[in-house]
C-alpha cells in the first residue's frame, strides 16, 4: 500500500499540470505530414465514360468554343505521318487552351488523348476533379516538382494514350510565353514518346486569366501543330526540353509570318523570343493582345481598358 501511495506521488511530482511538457518541441520525433492520395481517374477511361466525354465534346464544348471565338487551325497533317501515342505539348495562357486542343484534334486522335492536369487547382475538390476527369480525360499531375502522377502517366502510355501537358505549369499571366519546365520533356524520354509541339495563340486575348466565359466578340484564334521531335540518343532532359520550347517559339512565330521566314530566324537563332518584351506588365499585355490578322477588332482597346481598371484599384 505504501509503495503504490509512493508511485501516486512520484507521478504527481512529475506531471506537468496544465504547464507545457518538459520536451521541448524540437526535441520530439517529427511526424511527416501525410502525402494525399492520387485522385483516381481509371474509371473516366471506361467504355461509357469515354462515350459521354466524346458526345460532350462534339457537341456541346466544341460548339461552345467555336461559337464564342474563332479558330483557326494548322498542321494537322503533321499527324498523317506518325501513330500514337504522343505527346503534344502546347503553351498555356488560358482555360481555353485544352478545349482547343482535344476539340482540333481528329478524332481518332482526341479520344485516345488524357490531358495533364495540376492536382493543386483541378483536383482540389470532388465536384471540379469528377468534372475534369470526364470531359477532359484529365489526370493530376504535382506542380511542385513531386513525381505523383508519373505512374498514371506511364500506365496511360502503355495502354496507348497520348498526353497533352502543359510545360509553363500554369496559365500566363500576360499572355507571353512562361520557362518551361524539365517534367515533360524527362518524362517523354522515359516513356520514348515523340513530342508534338502546338502553338496557340490568341487565346489569352480570348480568356484572360480570371475570367470565366470568354470576351465578347469573338476574338480569333491561331492552333498551329509542328512536326514531331524525337529524343536524340543519349541526349538529356534539358536539351530536349529547350528544342521543344524553340520550335513552339518557331511555331508561334510562323503564325505570325511565315512558314519560310520562320524556319529562315530559327537557323540564324534570331527566332524573336516567346517570352516578350521587358516591360511593365500593362505593356506586356498590350503587346500580347495585338489584334491577329483576319479580325480581332477592339483588343487594343480592350485589354487597356481591363489592365488599367485594375491597376487603379491596388
Amino acid at each position: 500500500m505504501a509503495s503504490f501511495r509512493e508511485e501516486v506521488r512520484q507521478l504527481a511530482r512529475g506531471w506537468r499540470w496544465g504547464r507545457r511538457p518538459p520536451v521541448p518541441a524540437t526535441a520530439e520525433p517529427e511526424t511527416p505530414a501525410r502525402e494525399p492520395g492520387e485522385f483516381r481517374t481509371a474509371w473516366a477511361r471506361t467504355p461509357a465514360a469515354r462515350a459521354t466525354r466524346e458526345g460532350i465534346q462534339r457537341y456541346l464544348l466544341r460548339p461552345l468554343v467555336w461559337n464564342e471565338t474563332r479558330p483557326r487551325v494548322h498542321g494537322l497533317e503533321h499527324l498523317d505521318r506518325i501513330r500514337g501515342p504522343v505527346m503534344f505539348v502546347s503553351n498555356h495562357a488560358s482555360h481555353l487552351d485544352a478545349p482547343l486542343v482535344l476539340c482540333s484534334l481528329p478524332r481518332q486522335w482526341a479520344k485516345r488523348t488524357a490531358v495533364g492536369a495540376a492536382a493543386d487547382y483541378f483536383f482540389d475538390v470532388w465536384w471540379r476533379a469528377v468534372s475534369t476527369a470526364q470531359v477532359f480525360n484529365a489526370f493530376p499531375i504535382e506542380r511542385a516538382g513531386s513525381r505523383r502522377g508519373a505512374g498514371t502517366a506511364r500506365k496511360l502510355v502503355e495502354e496507348g494514350w497520348s498526353l497533352l501537358v502543359f510545360p509553363e505549369g500554369t496559365r500566363s499571366r500576360d499572355g507571353w510565353v512562361q520557362r518551361f519546365r524539365h517534367g515533360a520533356a524527362r518524362l517523354a524520354i522515359e516513356l520514348e514518346l515523340p513530342v508534338v509541339p502546338v502553338a496557340i495563340r490568341g487565346a489569352y486575348a480570348a480568356m484572360p486569366r480570371g475570367r470565366g466565359w470568354p470576351r465578347p466578340g469573338r476574338f480569333p484564334i491561331s492552333v498551329r501543330y509542328g512536326p514531331p521531335l524525337y529524343p536524340a540518343e543519349g541526349e538529356d532532359f534539358r536539351s530536349f526540353s529547350r528544342r521543344v520550347s524553340d520550335e513552339v517559339a518557331r511555331l508561334l512565330d510562323e503564325d505570325r509570318s511565315t512558314w519560310w521566314e520562320s524556319k529562315r530566324r530559327a537557323a540564324a537563332g534570331a527566332t524573336p523570343s516567346p517570352s516578350g518584351p521587358e516591360a511593365p506588365r500593362w505593356r506586356r499585355v498590350w503587346e500580347a493582345t495585338r489584334p491577329m490578322a483576319g479580325g480581332g477588332h477592339g483588343l487594343r482597346r480592350r485589354a487597356w481598358t481591363r489592365t488599367s481598371t485594375r491597376q487603379g484599384s491596388r
